[in-house]
């Protein structure tokens, strides 16, 4: 007796980027995908298809007919799982948006920055909603081209109802991992994405920026504060790399040659790559600078913990977007440490 094959699992893509296309288009080889997107990024799918590669492999293009392409949350209205990858000014939004075409059995993933969005999606959303991490980052290298550009796994909240999309991310080749600790993996997590605003403010690629010790002396101290306030609320981050956060910052504050043995890791990324905020910026976009180094700046102020240096960063990012791209000049790390009087 033949056992019957499951049905494929029905996916949805709210908000779908850089992430939200890879992972989407990873997840399309065995799932139902449906990318909710702007116009200008399913019209490039539409016309060549989804093109994925990730380091040492080669890429692959997903024909266009595989997937369903859409700009109306609407679409997500049959779907298993949700996937929402927009920026965290935009979740609230988004949101409602799918609220009324969703019912109280669709699990919702957040796949974003920040550690305030599950809240509020949990807050609008009739179903469960999980907490998850995206450990790499993507590069965007053509109109329809999506590459992963550095190491790391998919980071989902441990919880029964989300073992379909969990297997099946599996099942696509995606490295994921369930954690208990969720909380602790964002606030992880938020700690990296400090440097999203230093990459940005420097116009510099991934690669290029972290090999240079003055950025990565304005990192460490944007970190060395973030730490101080998550003592100060009682929140430990996790252990999301080799090596501890603390002990991150020492190394970050290293010369370059220690950096560079103690952290090859960090330097294994596309020599394209740049932080999503930096792409914002480019693009003349709202950056997420409010849900990170703001969010340290807020929860500093309630605490009665100096930030300064998350407090300069995050305002010259602000200055950055007023300005638009046609008058933005790039901060040398020399610049940005007597910006910050370091």
């Amino acid at each position: 007796m033949t056992t019957p094959t499951p049905p494929r699992l029905r996916i949805a893509v709210l908000g779908a980027g850089a992430v939200g296309c890879y992972v989407g288009g990873r997840l399309a080889e065995r799932c139902d995908v449906t990318l909710v997107a702007r116009p200008v990024v399913l019209d490039a799918i539409a016309a060549e298809g989804l093109t994925l590669g990730r380091s040492g492999k080669p890429t692959t293009t997903v024909a266009p007919d595989l997937l369903t392409l859409a700009s109306d949350p609407a679409a997500a209205a049959d779907a298993d799982v949700v996937l929402v990858t927009t920026k965290s000014h935009d979740t609230e939004g988004i949101a409602r948006a799918a609220a009324p075409h969703l019912t109280g059995a669709t699990v919702t993933v957040s796949l974003q920055n920040g550690v305030r969005n599950v809240e509020r999606l949990r807050g609008i959303l009739p179903g469960p909603v999980l907490g998850a991490v995206v450990g790499y980052n993507v590069v965007r290298t053509g109109p329809a081209t999506y590459l992963q550009a550095t190491s790391g796994e998919l980071v989902v909240e441990a919880s029964q109802v989300g073992m379909p999309f969990v297997r099946a991310a599996a099942a696509c080749g995606l490295a994921v991992e369930q954690r208990t600790d969720i909380v602790g993996v964002q606030h992880a997590k938020l700690l990296m994405n400090l440097n999203n605003a230093v990459n940005a403010l420097s116009g510099r690629p991934l690669k290029e920026e972290l090999a240079d010790r003055g950025y990565r002396r304005v990192l460490a101290q944007c970190q060395e504060e973030a730490l101080a306030v998550f003592a100060a609320a009682g929140v430990s981050p996790a252990r999301i790399s080799p090596l501890p956060p603390a002990t991150m910052v020492k190394v970050l504050r290293s010369s370059d040659s220690i950096f560079t043995t103690l952290a090859r890791t960090a330097l294994k990324v596309h020599p394209e790559a740049r932080s999503s905020m930096a792409d914002d910026l480019a693009a003349g976009r709202r950056t997420e600078i409010d849900e990170l180094q703001g969010v340290i700046v807020e929860l500093g102020d309630e605490l009665d913990v100096p930030t300064p240096a998350n407090y300069r960063i995050a305002a010259l990012v602000r200055a950055a977007e007023e300005d638009g791209p046609e008058d933005f000049t790039a901060w040398s790390s020399a610049q940005l440490l007597e910006a910050l009087a370091l």
